[in-house]
């Protein structure tokens, strides 16, 4: 689904220091971005009832993952919702 250099220049952009693969600001773009690309074929397979329900999965994983860094830093929180463009 999604190509390597893709995924690496997600990485690149979001991650907090050199070697950080990781982190939950991360994990939560990489999570967006799947999520962007799972809408998108769902809006043309309106009846690929499995990818909606892995689409759902996602985005419960994004949410506790974005609950998380709001526990631990409400700055990182809001650079985050801001940097993806997320409703909350």
């Amino acid at each position: 689904m999604d190509s390597g250099a893709n995924k690496a220049s997600i990485v690149q952009e979001y991650q907090l220091h050199e070697k950080d693969t990781g982190s939950p600001e991360v994990q939560v773009a990489l999570l967006s971005h799947r999520i962007q690309k799972l809408t998108e074929h769902l809006q043309n397979h309106l009846k690929d009832h499995s990818s909606r329900y892995g689409l759902i999965k996602l985005v419960s994983a994004r949410r506790s993952l974005l609950d998380y860094i709001r526990s631990k830093d409400e700055k990182r929180y809001r650079s985050i919702i801001k940097r993806l463009d997320l409703r909350r």
